[in-house]
This record gives C-alpha cells, sequence and structure tokens, in this order.
C-alpha cells in the first residue's frame, strides 16, 4: 500500500526533470568566434564569459559554442560572418577603413585614450546612438552590441627608447592608422603586420618593436622576443566591437533575446577591460621582470611631441575622413566622441573603475532607451 504514492512520487519526478531536459535542449548555442588563442583577454572573459552571461540573461534561451582561431580569425571575421560559419564574432573596424570610415573616424583617436572603461563605453554609446555608423554596419551585414578597450599602448622593443631620436629608423608594428601617422611624425617607419604575428615578426627582425598593451607579453608570448618598455602612454585601442552578430541571426531573435545579447556583450565587454588594463598589466610587469625586460620613463621631448601630435592630428583625421571617405561634418563628429570620452571618464571614476558598476551605468545609459523591436533591423 506504501509503493503507489512512491511510484506516483517518481513520475511526476521524472516527467519534471524531462520538461527540464527538454527545455535546455530547445536553448539556441550561437556559434561564436573571438578570433585570438585562450590566453588573450579578448578570448578569456570576453567570449568565456559572453556565454555565461548571456544564458543568465536570456533565461537560458541562448547558449554559446566558442571556435578557435584556426576556424576564424580576426581576419577574415567579416567573411565568416557573412558566409554563416561564425555568428557571433570579434570584429575590428580598423580592419576595414573603406568600409566603415564612421566608425574608424572616432575609433582610429587613439591618442584620447586614458582610461579603458571609459574608452569603451563612449565607444559604445558613440556607435549605438550614430545612424551613419549604423547604416554601415547594416551594408556589412552586423549588428553592433559594444565595445571593449584595451590598456594604455606602450612601446615595446628589441632596443632600447627614451627620446625621439631613439625611435629614428625603428620599425614598428602598429594596430591603426593614428598609430601609423605618429610613427612617421617621430620619424619610426610603420609596419601593419596582424597582431598575431608579432611575435615572429619580432624574433626575425622583420620590426624592431611593437606599439601595443603590455599585456601583449602574456598574451602573445613575447618576454623572449623584446627587452625594452618604453611607458609613454600611447592611448588606447578601442576600434572594436566585441559580439557582432549577423544580421540573419539578430532578425531570428525574439526583441528579448536581442536585448539579451546586447546587455550580456556590455557586461562581458567590462569583465574583458578589467582583465586586460588591470589584472594582465600587474601580471606583464612582474613577467617583464622575471625576464630581465628593461622598463624605461620616456624622456620630456618624446612626451611633448607626442602630446603635440596628438592635438595636430585631430584636426587632419577630420580632414582626412572628409576628402578620402566623404564622411561629412567629421571634426563636428569628432567633438562629439571627445563630448562622450570627457563624460564617460567621470562615470567610471564614480563607479571607482568597478566593472559591474561600469556596465550597469553603460546598460542604464545607452541601451535603456533602445527599443530592440527594430534595433539592428
Amino acid at each position: 500500500m506504501t509503493t503507489r504514492p512512491l511510484f506516483k512520487t517518481l513520475a511526476i519526478a521524472a516527467t519534471v526533470g524531462s520538461l527540464a531536459l527538454a527545455g535546455h535542449a530547445q536553448a539556441r548555442d550561437l556559434r561564436m568566434a573571438p578570433g585570438v588563442p585562450p590566453a588573450h583577454p579578448a578570448h578569456t572573459p570576453l567570449y568565456t564569459g559572453f556565454v555565461e552571461l548571456l544564458a543568465a540573461e536570456s533565461d537560458g534561451r541562448l547558449g554559446g559554442q566558442i571556435l578557435g582561431a584556426e576556424i576564424a580569425s580576426i581576419g577574415n571575421m567579416r567573411n565568416a560572418i557573412r558566409s554563416g560559419l561564425v555568428e557571433t564574432g570579434l570584429f575590428l573596424p580598423a580592419y576595414f577603413p573603406a568600409d566603415l570610415p564612421e566608425i574608424n573616424l572616432v575609433g582610429d583617436m587613439a591618442l584620447l585614450g586614458t582610461n579603458p572603461y571609459a574608452m569603451g563605453a563612449a565607444m559604445t554609446e558613440y556607435i549605438a546612438t550614430c545612424e551613419a555608423c549604423q547604416e554601415e554596419l547594416k551594408q556589412l551585414g552586423v549588428v553592433y552590441t559594444s565595445s571593449h578597450s584595451t590598456d594604455t599602448y606602450q612601446i615595446l622593443t628589441t632596443r632600447p627608447v627614451s627620446s625621439v631620436e631613439d625611435l629614428r629608423g625603428l620599425r614598428l608594428r602598429v594596430g591603426g592608422p593614428q598609430y601609423s601617422r605618429w610613427a612617421e611624425a617621430m620619424s619610426a617607419t610603420p609596419a601593419s603586420i596582424p597582431v598575431g604575428d608579432t611575435f615572429e615578426s619580432l624574433s626575425q627582425g622583420v620590426i624592431d618593436g611593437t606599439v601595443g598593451s603590455i599585456a601583449d607579453i602574456i598574451s602573445f608570448r613575447l618576454e623572449d622576443a623584446i627587452d625594452h618598455v618604453t611607458m609613454l602612454d600611447l592611448g588606447t585601442f578601442h576600434s572594436t566591437i566585441s559580439h557582432a552578430v549577423g544580421q540573419p541571426v539578430w532578425q531570428s531573435l525574439s526583441p528579448e533575446d536581442r536585448e539579451a545579447v546586447v546587455r550580456a556583450s556590455t557586461r562581458a565587454s567590462a569583465r574583458a577591460i578589467q582583465r586586460w588594463g588591470y589584472e594582465m598589466t600587474d601580471e606583464a610587469y612582474e613577467l617583464a621582470g622575471e625576464h630581465g625586460i628593461e622598463i624605461l620613463e620616456p624622456s620630456d621631448d618624446l612626451i611633448e611631441a607626442s602630446r603635440a601630435f596628438g592635438e595636430q592630428d585631430l584636426a587632419y583625421a577630420a580632414e582626412q575622413a572628409e576628402e578620402r571617405y566623404g564622411v561629412s561634418d567629421a571634426r563636428a563628429k569628432l567633438d562629439r566622441f571627445v563630448a562622450l570620452v570627457d563624460k564617460w571618464n567621470a562615470i567610471v571614476e564614480e563607479a571607482g573603475e568597478d566593472p559591474e558598476r561600469v556596465a550597469d551605468a553603460v546598460n542604464r545609459e545607452v541601451w535603456d532607451g533602445v527599443d530592440f523591436s527594430t534595433y539592428g533591423t
């Protein structure tokens, strides 16, 4: 007589369990590609964290499968997303200057960056509210979610660099047009080499150094390829779309799930900045010390030359955008971005550079006012 309730309980439990499994099986896993190795912060936590955050924001409706860089690299991400091989990928507008001049107008302004949280947030607000930027992305079949930023770039070299004269004739890998212009202004020779080839290029003597994050020592194993780091603070690389979503995928998502993607992306971007700009920076300093890499301070003439270049380059960048790419009112757009950088520097300072509080602020200031039934469509 006691077995019937037991069997009934087991039957109910089995039914509930089956429903839970069925619900889990219906979760949609997006094919995701960071295009960089696992040690890189754009992989971990930008993508590993995004998978977890996406599941939480969508109440388990969405998840992700991370593809390796051998399947989709940063250089071929546009084609990978267009073909449908990748549904969500790390997209760098700087790689496509002719296709995305509106975004690169502000993305190229590296030397404005002093705080990575502020630069990621300023880019997010600018692109999300820029009609011309959104139209560019629509033409490429890509939907914007959020941006992250590196820490301030330094000069990592095989030869000591302290002054402008030390830079003369050096071949430096650079990651964007403004860094190319800066290198030329300092009488160095810029080299457009994929970041993944930095170690090999340094080891073979193809280049003498790279303008990049000190965290690159960890991300690309540069501890045996460089001997010096010059702490010049050359701004940030913030020309990023952290989790670019292909248009067909976006169109298939409900407004609620679109919002979940964007909010998860914003939070993952903030966590990636914390990892890249703070945790890895400390680790890279320690690793540099262990390998005898010399940390150098720039001379006053180098600091002043770089500052003067940055001020003059705003006008030059606006002229080039208008003349070469047909961007209208470029200087006004740059002025708007400068104002956003100032706004977000203040917000980030108030948030105590806490990644969760910064993400909350971006969601409040930017995404709370967006209609996801029409955004990106």
